[in-house]
């Protein structure tokens, strides 16, 4: 029998198959037929061999290298016995659930109650009578792995949410758990994946069989578990896709209009610029504007324009130029935000603060007529690029905070960062580190609960000491470090401070998580602060709308569950907010394509993607700052934006984890 001596490459998913029915489900759009739990286990095994010519045999005619040679896994580890079989053992079943056993055995003779693969299928046999007590069953699973797959059945219309379970066990020889996980996941991964995803009871059951047949020889054995959660007539709440959010039409609501115009700050917007950038009607934009202004939450401002109303807005102060300020206030580090909910987060961790205002105005170039020629108009006036710097104090640091006057992938907006960066640091000149704080997407990880990165935690750009230590498995070669990466397609660029003391100090606080947390008290005074000052929610949010999902293909998805730590098995335990320190990346196409930021982030070894601030470090590094650091809160699983749900506690955790950093800072010397 010829045996791969190698793993592909390609990451792997899972979904158990099912027991119960002749019906398969049938791929009928996005929806699969429901299989139901009323047939035996036998029947399926059959009908499993039959539609993939297998044969039924007695013993006489099986493939089975018998001799008396040296088991070569004695000296090779990485390649199975020349005997070795993958076997598929039925378990048992209930009225809602089946329990399938898939493992590697040594054969040396097979009875009548089995089937036997020939062909491409040649060492797979399949038991044809359920079997309890099997020996792998009775050792706690070394890795479980949990999704969900909502179906819903051709004839009865019926939802069905069903609870698929994979639970692993590995070879003697392979004790490195991180290496367990990662082999898990990349077995996950390929089995779930939206090329080849199995859309049938046997396909999938196939596809984990022949995965195993074909490569990772470290899985000794699976246990799939499948069990019928919830049955409704009303479709279950899920995503019905993941993707295409450019090509949907974004609907007209009080919150959305507040939450352009805060995307927008310090910037005033008008009714017509919301109106014609949306396709919506302006005379329900101002509606709409009008209801806002009576709730205190924007202002009027010239040019029929209007902007948010900040929360210390009665210390806000309104400049044509920054006022000079006093070499012994002039602030030594710059805090960068792009959202509102973000200044507002960093904002509540300074004290003593005021904040300066200042606005810009530029005039309408005149129409031209149908010939060309220009032709005469009254002259309005509009504002352009306004700035906000909010200057504060932490412990004995002086800070500057200022938040971008919009975001995105359109060179506008990339201009409009990397210039108010550029001007930043131009009015403050003494500033010598710059932190970039805010909310982006996370990069989870289905197998590993130490590399996993969930809504809540915070992130922090730093190298990957794994990727620094060894390149391409060569010891003697090494990478230019990065902590950020960017790319768009055309453009591909790394980043690393010249002086990295703020990615040791992150490393150092990290390190003595477990004793001591010193911003979980500074998020606490941070809720405080903002209790009565501002309407928006800053507490965490209930830990079950942290949902987990997967790109199946065809728009699809199948929900997964959190890896749990080794010391709880309680998958409902409220999470406390991780830090994690690696790249973080960003581009235009990763954060449109699942598959694409999935591969990018593991060639890169990201933990989290958040939106294209390339310029903002370019401006940074142009302008000769050697220390900065990005902090970042996951709000979502993309790039921060995608929903405002954990967007404010992201935020205020962020900020937290910054003013940690900078009270661990030496007191600065050169003001």
């Amino acid at each position: 029998m010829e045996t791969p001596t190698t793993r592909p490459r390609n990451s792997p998913p899972p979904p158990p198959p099912k027991p119960k029915s002749k019906s398969l489900y049938n791929n009928n759009g996005s929806d699969h037929q429901q299989t139901l739990y009323e047939e035996q286990v036998n029947n399926n095994v059959e009908n499993f061999y039959h539609q993939n010519n297998h044969n039924k045999s007695n013993g006489s005619n099986v493939n089975i290298n018998n001799n008396n040679e040296d088991n070569l896994d004695q000296f090779y580890p990485s390649l199975p016995p020349k005997n070795e079989q993958v076997v598929m053992t039925p378990r048992g079943k209930t009225s809602n659930s089946t329990v399938i056993l898939i493992e590697r055995k040594l054969v040396e003779e097979v009875s009548d109650r089995v089937h036997v693969a020939g062909g491409d299928h040649q060492g797979i046999i399949i038991n044809k009578d359920i079997v309890k007590d099997q020996k792998s069953a009775k050792v706690s699973p070394q890795l479980t792995l949990e999704f969900r797959v909502f179906l819903v059945s051709a004839k009865t219309e019926e939802h069905t949410q069903e609870s698929r379970t994979l639970r692993f066990w590995f070879r003697e020889w392979l004790t490195d758990g991180e290496r367990k996980a990662q082999v898990a996941q990349d077995f996950f991964r390929e089995l779930v994946s939206p090329k080849e995803f199995p859309r049938d009871y046997v396909g999938f059951i196939k596809k984990i069989m022949k995965l195993m047949q074909k490569g990772y020889n470290e899985i000794q054995s699976i246990e799939i578990e499948l069990e019928i959660l919830e049955q409704t007539s009303a479709p279950p709440s899920r995503p019905l896709s993941i993707g295409n959010e450019e090509f949907e039409v974004v609907p007209l609501t009080p919150e959305k209009v507040l939450e352009l115009i805060e995307q927008a700050y310090p910037n005033p917007i008008t009714p017509d610029d919301l109106a014609r950038d949306n396709g919506w009607s302006e005379e329900e934009v101002l509606r709409i504007i009008i209801s806002l202004q009576t709730r205190g939450l924007i202002k009027s401002m010239e040019f029929n324009s209007f902007t948010r109303i900040h929360h210390e807005d009665k210390e806000i102060k309104v400049v044509k130029q920054m006022p000079t300020i006093a070499s012994n206030k002039q602030p030594t580090i710059a805090v960068i935000t792009a959202q509102y909910c973000e200044k507002v987060a960093v904002d509540s961790m300074l004290e003593n603060k005021e904040t300066f205002v200042r606005y810009t105005t530029v005039g309408t170039s005149p129409e031209k007529d149908i010939n060309g020629l220009e032709r005469r108009k009254i002259k309005r006036k509009r504002f352009g690029e306004s700035n906000v710097y909010t200057l504060g104090n932490i412990g004995a640091h002086r800070i500057v905070s200022t938040k971008l006057p919009s975001i995105g992938s359109t060179r506008e907006a990339s201009i409009a960062a990397g210039n108010t960066c550029t001007r930043l640091l131009g009015t403050f000149q003494k500033v010598d580190y710059v932190f970039i704080v805010g909310v982006a997407g996370g990069i989870p990880h289905y197998t590993d609960y130490k590399k996993h990165v969930r809504l809540g935690d915070v992130v922090i750009s730093s190298i990957d000491q794994s990727r620094q230590q060894f390149v391409n498995g060569d010891a003697h070669k090494t990478e230019k470090p990065y902590c950020y990466v960017y790319s768009n397609g055309e453009e591909f660029k790394t980043y690393f401070p010249v002086n990295s003391c703020l990615q040791e100090i992150a490393k150092s606080l990290q390190t003595h998580a477990e004793a001591k947390r010193p911003w979980e008290a500074y998020y606490d005074e941070g809720i405080l602060h903002l209790k009565d000052r501002i309407e928006n929610d800053f507490t965490r949010p209930s830990p079950n709308t942290d949902k987990l999902y997967m790109n199946i293909g065809n728009r699809d998805v199948i929900e997964v569950q959190h890896p749990q730590p080794q010391d709880t098995t309680d998958a409902n335990e409220y999470p406390t907010m991780r830090l994690h320190l690696g790249p973080v990346g960003s581009g235009y196409n990763l954060i449109k394509s699942d598959t694409l930021r999935t591969e990018f982030a593991k060639r890169h070894g990201l933990i989290a993607t958040d939106v294209e601030l390339n310029s903002v470090l370019d401006s940074i590094v142009g302008n000769c700052r050697d220390s900065f650091l990005v902090v970042k809160g996951i709000s979502d699983y993309k790039d921060g934006t995608t929903t405002k749900k954990w967007q404010n506690y992201a935020s205020l955790a962020a900020a937290s984890v910054m003013k940690a950093i900078v009270c661990a800072m030496d007191a600065p010397t050169n003001v």
